[in-house]
């Protein structure tokens, strides 16, 4: 079974950014780690080691997301994790919009569209969509 590669572990946490004291998100939610929420309370606080097995735990979702909606694609590792990192962001509803009858090649570019939040293109997000497509069309060796 297929789960993301230490590339795009090493993409997410890039974008993601760790914290290891609890503080409260821009949608108010208490988080820690990589953006981690279930569970956190104000004042609580983890290591590195902690905030790593969170992200792993938290990845999950996304990683039986991509294996489900994308088996048809036979992915390798880096357009999986790839998009794993994508869905991790942007949710399992986006990660369909985004594969719908699509080819990898289509995916690839289509990929960079989804950098806007609010109706507003944000850097950041533009950043992490060309790094994911930078991972996705990435040979393996």
């Amino acid at each position: 079974m297929m789960t993301t590669n230490e590339a795009g572990l090493k993409l997410i946490k890039s974008f993601e950014g760790c914290r290891l004291s609890a503080y409260k998100c821009p949608a108010g939610k208490w988080t820690i780690g990589y953006g981690h929420t279930r569970n956190v309370k104000p004042g609580d606080k983890i290591t590195l080691e902690q905030a790593d097995a969170y992200l792993r735990s938290d990845l999950k979702t996304s990683e039986k997301a991509v294996r489900e909606k994308c088996e048809h694609l036979n992915l390798n590792s880096n357009e999986f994790s790839a998009l794993v990192s994508f869905t991790f962001n942007c949710g399992s509803g986006n990660l369909s919009k985004l594969i719908a009858k699509r080819t990898k090649p289509v995916i690839a570019e289509k990929i960079l569209l989804y950098n806007k939040a609010g109706g507003k293109v944000l850097a950041g997000l533009v950043r992490r969509r060309q790094a994911e497509r930078a991972l996705f069309i990435k040979k393996e060796v």
